[in-house]
């Protein structure tokens, strides 16, 4: 049950981060980067929590 409530919220981080990245103002380009950046360190913390690291 702990490990549904730690995806669960580690889901729910990754889209509160990619929102806020969304709100800045800063150029396209950089926005996407930082998208990009913030769901593959997303990946990689959902694949720890399934013990795949």
């Amino acid at each position: 049950m702990s490990i549904l409530i730690s995806l669960l919220i580690t889901i729910l981080v990754i889209a509160l981060v990619l929102y806020l990245v969304r709100m800045l103002p800063l150029d396209s380009n950089i926005k996407n980067i930082v998208q990009i950046i913030v769901i593959i360190i997303g990946i990689i913390s959902l694949l720890r929590y399934l013990a795949v690291f």
